[in-house]
């Protein structure tokens, strides 16, 4: 049985484990999007914080879903822990009912929210991220930003590498000086994610984490583009307040006229050597026009855009959209799609013809089941009628943007 016990001392909490069980969680570096923290279990698994609806929405998927989905792989018990000197890690246990408190949407709770320009949330370099990100998580009640001081581990920076350095693209489309060893955006989740943790330190001692599919795992450098699907955001038990927030947000972007929007990216440039990254902020100030050209921009490898991917991409996007028009009565509310395929999966070498003719790997998955819904699943009083209209909407948008893309470039 794991045995968690805390206590401040400090700024550091200490906890006793059975170490022979544990395994070290360590940020997945190739998250671009999301508000919570995924964290790399193994080589083919990663996990995340578990919500009970995505957890059973998972168990119940239909077989003909499976394949736009990661594998869903169990659930694992996570405790936090610090050394002396005052560096906070996540390590995973065997999970034990009995152990952990149950939480049914821990990090989704209602807080007050401090506003910002659209300009200042652009700003995604080097030199302003970290203190937009430290001002934009939501406070806990009673919570100061004093109280709860900003994560620091060089540990943690030792653990997350990429064979690729990384750098951000800001909203005046120039790139950021810094070159760091991961998507900035998968720091921000994990310090935000560790931060809640330790302010809920003295009520909870385990959390339960949802392991699944790395799905980029079969990648060398994976270029991932993370959608927002959909016309709507807010599940039906959402708050007045949050609802309308969400309405906000599609009307104010392309998931009002497209019902898709960027939501993450990371491209790998061939000519430089890096991964260009865009997140969720930029994608949100895209018009239409510039949601063409985000696409445009996730298929060019810095010296050419990648023609041979279009065909096996769009059979994919069509594939989904056929499997989803005949899922009556589903909403896949706030869900993104991954669209995944390896930044170095051809030559530029125009002699070897045999590469430039192999057909690329990618990969298309539906992920972020929190407020998913259908017919009878766990008695949800609001059932909807039809297929995802807003969903599929998305779909036939993406596939007519990469058609229109293709056709201008060929």
């Amino acid at each position: 049985m794991c045995v968690c016990q805390t206590m401040e001392v400090g700024k550091c909490i200490k906890t006793v484990f059975n170490r022979d069980r544990g395994v070290l969680l360590e940020p997945f570096i190739h998250q671009v999007g999301g508000h919570s923290s995924m964290m790399r279990y193994d080589d083919h698994t990663v996990c995340k914080p578990l919500i009970s609806r995505e957890q059973r929405f998972y168990e119940s998927l239909p077989p003909e879903m499976k394949e736009f989905t990661p594998e869903y792989k169990g659930v694992v018990s996570v405790c936090f822990e610090g050394d002396s000197d005052g560096y906070i890690n996540l390590v995973a246990y065997p999970y034990v009912e009995s152990e952990v408190l149950d939480q049914e949407e821990p990090f989704e709770r209602e807080h007050p929210r401090r506003k910002h320009s659209r300009r200042g949330l652009h700003r995604t370099n080097s030199t302003t991220s970290s203190s937009e990100h430290k001002e934009e998580r939501p406070l806990h009640s009673g919570e100061t930003t004093e109280s709860v001081p900003e994560m620091k581990s060089p540990k943690l920076e030792l653990q997350m590498q990429s064979d690729a350095p990384f750098q951000m693209l800001d909203g005046n489309s120039e790139m950021s000086s810094e070159r760091i060893s991961f998507n900035p955006w998968s720091l921000r989740c994990h310090k935000q994610q560790l931060n809640r943790m330790r302010s809920e330190s003295k009520d909870r001692k385990l959390y339960k984490f949802l392991l699944l599919e790395n799905v980029v795992h079969h990648f060398k450098f994976p270029c991932v583009l993370d959608l927002k699907m959909g016309t709507r955001q807010h599940g039906d038990d959402a708050s007045e307040e949050k609802a309308a927030r969400q309405m906000k947000k599609c009307e104010q972007s392309t998931s009002a006229t497209l019902g898709v929007r960027v939501c993450g990216m990371q491209v790998f440039q061939i000519d430089t050597g890096h991964y260009l990254c865009l997140n969720k902020y930029y994608g949100r100030g895209l018009s239409t026009e510039g949601f063409r050209q985000a696409l445009f921009q996730y298929l060019h490898n810095g010296l050419r855009l990648r023609m041979d991917l279009f065909e096996p991409i769009l059979s994919k996007l069509r594939r989904l959209t056929s499997v989803l028009e005949s899922q009556a009565s589903y909403r896949f509310y706030s869900s993104s799609l991954l669209i995944i395929y390896d930044g170095r999966d051809c030559t530029t070498n125009a002699d070897d013809m045999f590469a430039q003719e192999k057909t690329p790997i990618v990969d298309v998955r539906m992920i972020d089941f929190a407020h998913s819904t259908y017919k009878g699943f766990r008695d949800d009083p609001t059932v909807h009628d039809g297929p995802d209209k807003g969903y599929v909407l998305g779909l036939r948008s993406l596939i007519n943007v990469l058609e229109v893309i293709r056709d201008e470039n060929q």
